[in-house]
């Protein structure tokens, strides 16, 4: 049988548009997508952008309020967390008023401006999904601990009405004057985080000095047993971090601040006005020195001793008899690497010892010997220094002396280690965030 021509043409045509369907569709299920036909780098970026968000769920922000002698500062940290390792500092934030809280010792209200400006700084730093989980702490130094009791009281009240309003992780006691014994361990713990001594016994730990206006500490890891047993119980600290434990001698002066020192070898009491237009005489001035200086919002009138005495030896027999037995002499400390800051620092750097950005390392003579040039020059009628150089330097000589240090013992300077500031505050810190994850508090 035979099919018509024109039937054959329309059967050919129609196998002809289904075979080409079949291979349409083949082709296309068989194609890479559209968005994998884009140019390489596109594809990275987003998948960096990713990586960034899992990153970015690892991350621990800790805002600590400094509140210190003469001013309060903010440290808003940013820690990157990972598992079984140690954590790592990512950024640091920080900020700076004046003056201190203890300022507003007879107008706490007036405290509240400052406190939101600082707190304003850590809520444009701290992504606000992570505000609740991010610890809100203050600690109180020296400042507060001479303030009458009830006064300090009245302050940190007002500190937490405004930190119970801030969004952030606050309980109560995350309020507080810090005492010299807590802030020695957390500056210790600082620097030798960021030296990486507390993440194992490869590096040696060490020793820490810190000179500020109203008190003086000193800490070191204490190894021999002996040597623990001997110490009083109040000045042996002992704590768990990575799973190490950490045996720590430290104390805090009170009172033996720079400016505290100051006040007393010149003759005056802590918070004491002097009664009537008396002047405050000291052997520790330039002769033919005549000035004010104001120390806890009280202001001194100064003068300088008569000339004819030797500034240096006068101004030295002073000071000792300032210091005399106030300092426990501690053993090891002269085989141990020593960190001093604060005013060991800025003291090294009016004396051009180390330069101060950057630090550097200086021997306990260099103190010595530049205290006796600065003294001896003001005896020749050369005031070019402050007029307080000569009492600072003789200070520091005589105290670092009575800790022990001997004459040549080196000491290094620094106000960063691996770019990051050496304050006690991000050892506080750092320590609260570690309790925070093994006890779910600080």
């Amino acid at each position: 049988m035979r099919f018509p021509k024109l039937a054959f043409i329309f059967m050919f045509v129609g196998c002809l548009v289904v075979y080409l369907t079949y291979v349409k569709r083949h082709y296309d299920d068989s194609k890479p997508p559209v968005s994998d036909q884009l140019p390489q780098h596109k594809m990275d970026t987003h998948k960096q952008s990713t990586s960034a968000q899992v990153v970015s769920e690892n991350f621990q922000y800790g805002i600590m309020l400094d509140a210190g002698s003469t001013g309060t500062r903010i440290h808003i940290f940013k820690f990157q967390i990972e598992p079984n390792e140690a954590p790592k500092l990512a950024h640091e934030t920080f900020r700076a008023i004046q003056p201190g809280l203890s300022a507003y010792a007879d107008d706490p209200e007036k405290s509240k401006e400052g406190l939101l400006e600082l707190l304003k700084v850590a809520k444009d730093t701290v992504p606000d999904r992570l505000w609740s989980s991010s610890p809100l702490m203050l600690r109180a130094t020296a400042g507060l601990r001479l303030l009458p009791g009830e006064k300090a009281t009245i302050l940190l009240d007002k500190v937490r009405e405004v930190f119970s309003e801030s969004l952030f992780l606050y309980r109560p006691d995350s309020v507080s004057i810090m005492d010299g014994t807590d802030e020695g361990m957390s500056a210790w713990i600082t620097i030798n985080f960021l030296l990486g001594g507390l993440h194992g016994s490869e590096t040696p730990t060490v020793g820490m000095l810190d000179l500020g206006g109203g008190s003086t500490q000193i800490t070191l890891a204490l190894q021999d047993e002996k040597t623990i047993q001997t110490l009083p119980i109040d000045y042996v600290t002992s704590f768990q971090m990575f799973n190490i434990s950490h045996a720590l001698y430290s104390h805090s002066y009170l009172g033996l601040g720079l400016m505290s020192t100051r006040l007393a070898v010149l003759g005056g009491f802590e918070g004491q006005p002097l009664a009537g237009p008396q002047e405050l005489v000291s052997p520790c001035l330039a002769p033919d020195y005549s000035g004010q200086w104001e120390h806890a919002e009280v202001l001194y009138t100064l003068k300088g001793q008569k000339a004819g005495e030797p500034i240096y030896e006068t101004c030295l027999t002073k000071v000792e008899k300032m210091i005399y037995k106030r300092v426990r002499k501690i053993e090891g400390v002269k085989d141990m690497d020593f960190y001093a800051f604060s005013y060991y620092y800025d003291r090294a750097v009016d004396l051009g010892l180390i330069d101060e950005s950057t630090g550097g390392t200086v021997r306990v003579s260099d103190y010595i010997e530049g205290a006796k040039k600065v003294c001896n020059n003001m005896s020749a009628g050369g005031i070019k220094e402050s007029p307080f150089l000569c009492l600072d330097l003789t200070y520091i000589s005589v105290l670092l002396q009575e800790l022990d240090f001997p004459p040549d013992k080196e000491l290094k300077l620094a106000r960063q280690i691996n770019n990051v500031e050496t304050s006690w505050a991000l050892g506080a810190t750092f320590y609260c965030i570690e309790s925070l994850h093994k006890h779910g508090t600080c």
